[in-house]
């Protein structure tokens, strides 16, 4: 286990360098400029040259890249264009916040995904096995904005019962306090993810009912809660979980839908906002967090997944 996890980590390496390359090459290639966004369409040639050269954008890409990366190994992504304050404090404050939205979303999604997987796998083929594949299909085909929009329409425009913008505190306890403000959030992010993670717990499950250790327990006339707790459940859950730790970028992705449609203070609305501003060093320093996150989620999700199945052995991968 030990060398695994070490090629691993060096494997993680390499693939956060890939992604900060990557993500510096596109967002310079993007047409225009992060002066021209910054200081407005009415900004003249000087001014334009004392922004670049303030922030060194009127260097070679190269240089620009190497000076990017001693900075961000020290923890350091640079200022804000727009915001004026360090990346790295803007990250740390919204950071806790994404965490709030994003944990309480997952949680809810996978306690309703595992138990609609396996209900459906024990009745595959049924009408309500059919039903629940429909729902399904329609909320995983659905646009995140659209379904946040849609939920708006219906809670806050239409019947009054929600607000249609979310907490807006600064601390994750006041956040906390406004549970209605989070329901519209949380709910977008939720139904979303659930669609996906029970068509793989309910192709899962089909499979793992199928085994003869099922059979077996069957016929020793074990009652079926415990035989689908220990012998069902446990084992469907090795794919969900692998999915789960590459997750990370779908998740993060509707997170920057949802909060631009509740105005959200998190990381999604940071970036968002920063896209449209061509902020460089808030999206550089926010997809590399997300990358970094991304890297430890399937590695954190391998863990697991030899944990589940004691028949998994890395050391002689």
């Amino acid at each position: 286990m030990t060398a695994y996890l070490l090629r691993r980590i060096g494997q993680a390496i390499v693939v956060v360098i890939g992604v900060m390359v990557v993500t510096f090459a596109l967002i310079h290639l993007e047409p225009g400029s992060a002066a021209r966004a910054t200081l407005g369409t009415r900004a003249n040639s000087e001014r334009i040259a004392v922004f670049d050269a303030a922030n060194g954008l009127d260097r070679p890409l190269a240089a620009q890249f190497l000076t990017f990366v001693k900075q961000a190994a020290q923890g350091d992504f640079g200022t804000s264009y727009s915001l004026h304050q360090p990346v790295s404090t803007l990250i740390a404050q919204r950071l806790p916040r994404d965490a709030v939205l994003l944990g309480i979303s997952t949680v809810l999604a996978l306690a309703v995904a595992l138990p609609m997987g396996i209900y459906q796998a024990l009745r595959r083929d049924r009408a309500v096995d059919h039903v629940l594949t429909v729902v399904s299909f329609v909320l995983y085909s659905m646009p995140d904005f659209f379904f946040a929009l849609l939920l708006v329409a219906l809670f806050s425009v239409q019947l009054h019962l929600l607000p249609s913008q979310a907490p807006q505190a600064e601390s994750v306890g006041g956040i906390l306090s406004d549970p209605r403000g989070l329901v519209l959030p949380v709910v977008t992010l939720c139904l979303v993810t659930v669609a996906g993670f029970s068509r793989y717990m309910r192709s899962s499950a089909i499979s793992t009912l199928a085994q003869d250790y099922v059979l077996v327990a069957r016929a020793k006339g074990l009652p079926e809660g415990l035989v689908l707790r220990r012998h069902v459940l446990r084992n469907s859950l090795l794919p969900v979980i692998t999915v789960l730790g590459l997750a990370a970028p779908a998740i993060v992705t509707g997170a920057v839908i949802a909060e631009s449609v509740f105005n959200y203070p998190g990381m999604g609305l940071l970036f968002y906002q920063a896209a449209t501003s061509k902020d460089y060093p808030v999206l550089l320093g926010s997809t590399l967090v997300v990358g970094v996150a991304t890297v430890v989620g399937s590695l954190l999700a391998d863990i697991a997944y030899s944990l589940l199945d004691p028949r998994i052995r890395y050391d002689h991968a």
